[in-house]
């Protein structure tokens, strides 16, 4: 049944799969991430930075800030690794699917462009539905 659609409606399918796929990651960031630490690291990220623009002319007040905004920018790196380990072997394994299916589509040449697109606007639609950071 994928494969009838893909190749009969080729446009479309990806931007199924690219919504799916989205919708996927979306779920699995909304229950592993701890959703009030990354608000609170960013909502801290952006006082640094609101302050940083403050002491542009005091080069040491700068340094200490910078060295406290790069600590929470690798706190908030390491809470996004683990969801990015549970989704990563499936979304690999679903693009290897997907190149070989739409290879002999009208998209062969450009449905990673429509899945990209596709993906970066139900990112945007799951992220603020699931209010995550």
């Amino acid at each position: 049944m994928a494969v009838e659609l893909i190749q009969n409606y080729p446009q479309a399918s990806i931007i199924v799969f690219a919504l799916l796929v989205s919708f996927f990651i979306s779920l699995v960031n909304y229950f592993v991430l701890d959703k009030e630490k990354m608000h609170s690291i960013k909502a801290r990220q952006k006082t640094l930075q609101e302050e940083m623009k403050k002491h542009k002319d005091n080069p040491q007040k700068l340094t200490e800030l910078n060295k406290e905004l790069l600590t929470h920018t690798t706190e908030m790196l390491r809470h996004s690794f683990k969801p990015m380990l549970i989704t990563f072997i499936p979304i690999i394994l679903l693009f290897g699917y997907l190149k070989n299916q739409y290879a002999t589509t009208a998209l062969a040449k450009s449905w990673i462009w429509w899945y990209i697109g596709a993906s970066i606007f139900g990112s945007i639609i799951f992220r603020k539905m699931f209010k995550l950071p």
